[in-house]
């Protein structure tokens, strides 16, 4: 006879040792519910408050009305790979092979990870450069690696790489170099230079490079993005990752791609089929389609260049100073004419008193690092940024 089973109550949890245990709940999520309490403009985390191209929804939806729904190839799709293709050729002079060498990826995110994952074994050291992007010291630490954190220095041009401490950071294992031009959250640039310098570092050794790009197409002032791949010689040891959803506004449909030589590709192919497998049909047509028109992303340096100066000029008489802002959308200000507050501490007042959410560039540290400087996102509608710099000058 059966016996009745003893009440869920009766048993414990299963133990869980934690894989990440040092991560917690993010400083996005936090200003966010933050900004949502207090009716704050949020201008934290960075996304878009306005709309993509009509004519973007459009080719997607015809995807799917006409029958564009199952699973596509493992790497993405054969048009939007050979569109990637030609783009990158158009724009930085070096041809990838869509067939071996570019991967559709589920966002720039899992494109990082899917790198390091691919690449990083336990004990490898990977070098990553702060303030940095959230993932990837938790990437690196799922792949067992050491993040070795280097960090930028301060001066009266911004932020900027000390390619000296990171080349006296290279120890026999290191695996990897990560870098992120154009930089969030800093909004700096890598120059020609700069790419020469990690080029010296790098010769002669088995060290891979990841570049993150996602923002490759917010360059301003008429800079040019120094893509990794213009050159040759750190190209051939790179895994470059874009993202579609930062260039087309659409950051919640993850979309990216990460283009690399063959032999890296298809180390990369052997993680991404286990971990996402492909991406989403209809939107890989739909992008390959619009794709076929370059003027959005070429008009987009000065789309978002007029929306940081309509920023700067709201902010140039107030306290904040400004740092520059070469490329990305966002812009950090110095706030020590303002508060003794520790960054954190301001961003919750900013939010909570002030009625304008940031984020603190302390939390792109390992261990928090504070210099008075908090990030603001300007890929907002003009009158968010107007309302935002209404309230910004009573700080």
């Amino acid at each position: 006879m059966n016996q009745p089973l003893p009440p869920a109550a009766d048993f414990a949890p299963a133990a869980l040792s934690s894989r990440l245990p040092k991560v917690g709940t993010t400083i996005f999520s936090i200003m966010s519910a933050l900004a949502l309490e207090k009716n704050a403009v949020n201008l934290g985390q960075g996304f878009p408050d306005f709309d993509c191209d009509p004519a973007l929804i459009d080719t997607v939806t015809a995807a799917m009305q006409g029958g564009l729904n199952q699973y596509p190839p493992m790497p993405g799709i054969a048009p939007l790979r050979e569109a990637i293709a030609r783009k990158v050729a158009d724009l930085y002079g070096h041809k990838y092979n869509p067939a071996s060498e570019i991967t559709v990826t589920a966002g720039a995110t899992q494109g990082l990870l899917t790198a390091i994952l691919c690449s990083v074994h336990p004990g490898d050291e990977v070098i990553v450069i702060e303030p940095a992007y959230d993932s990837y010291v938790p990437a690196i630490e799922l792949a067992g690696g050491v993040p070795v954190c280097v960090q930028m220095e301060l001066g009266p041009r911004g932020y900027a790489v000390p390619w000296g401490t990171l080349a006296a950071a290279v120890t026999p294992k290191t695996r990897m170099i990560i870098i992120n031009s154009p930089h969030n959250p800093t909004g700096s640039t890598l120059s020609k230079q700069d790419l020469l310098a990690l080029a010296e570092i790098v010769r002669g050794t088995g060290i891979l490079l990841i570049s993150d790009e996602v923002y490759e197409h917010m360059v301003f002032d008429g800079l040019a993005h120094e893509s990794v791949c213009r050159h040759p010689e750190l190209a051939a040891r790179a895994f470059i990752v874009s993202s579609f959803g930062k260039t087309y506004h659409v950051t919640g449909w993850k979309v990216g791609y990460v283009a690399a030589p063959a032999a890296l590709m298809a180390e990369f192919r052997k993680v991404h089929q286990f971990n996402v497998f492909t991406v989403n049909t209809p939107v890989q047509h739909g992008l390959a389609n619009y794709m076929r028109n370059p003027a959005p992303y070429l008009e987009l340096p000065a789309f978002y260049q007029r929306k940081r100066d309509l920023f700067r000029d709201g902010l140039k008489n107030s306290r904040f100073k400004l740092l520059p802002s070469d490329g990305t959308y966002f812009q950090c200000v110095d706030y020590s004419a303002i508060s003794a507050l520790n960054e954190a501490e301001f961003s919750q007042f900013l939010t909570a008193e002030i009625g304008v959410a940031a984020i603190p560039v302390s939390a792109f540290y390992q261990r928090p690092e504070e210099s008075g400087i908090v990030r603001f996102c300007f890929a907002k509608k003009d009158e968010t940024l107007q309302a935002a710099l209404q309230a910004l000058s009573r700080a």
